[in-house]
């Protein structure tokens, strides 16, 4: 199997544990606290598998700066998904949230110049229509 997929995979039972017991923490304990203390968690985790990893060191300017954006962008959606799942249905914020790759497709088309294919414009539709059918 492709390796893409496999860390997809990974990825996509992953973040469905993290919504789960994100939506569990958020009912327990304030929802905006609760999603601190999951990428403070989270921070360390991953501080500890890159010094044990392979992974290099070595930074620049424009990766530092884009990295701390990406960083801005998780903590407005990790506030948003919990404080999303202690005032509406799990399955709704996680279904619309699971559409980034919507948001991505458009940002990457509008920002970065890639090229909007056919076969993209129909996925990006099969989606919105499918936050349509999980919110009726």
């Amino acid at each position: 199997m492709n390796s893409g997929i496999l860390f997809g995979l990974g990825t996509m039972i992953a973040w469905g544990f993290w919504i789960i017991f994100g939506d569990v923490a958020s009912n327990a304990i304030d929802p905006k606290t609760a999603a601190f203390i999951s990428y403070a968690t989270a921070a360390v985790v991953t501080g500890v598998y890159v010094l044990v990893s392979d992974a290099s060191l070595a930074v620049t300017n424009r990766g530092v700066m884009f990295a701390a954006v990406a960083g801005v962008a998780a903590a407005i959606g990790v506030v948003s998904t919990f404080v999303g799942v202690s005032v509406g249905s799990v399955t709704v914020v996680s279904t619309i949230g699971g559409m980034y790759f919507v948001a991505a497709a458009l940002i990457a088309t509008v920002a970065f110049g890639e090229p909007l294919s056919a076969k993209k414009l129909a996925a990006i539709g099969l989606a919105i229509a499918a936050i349509v059918v999980v919110n009726q």
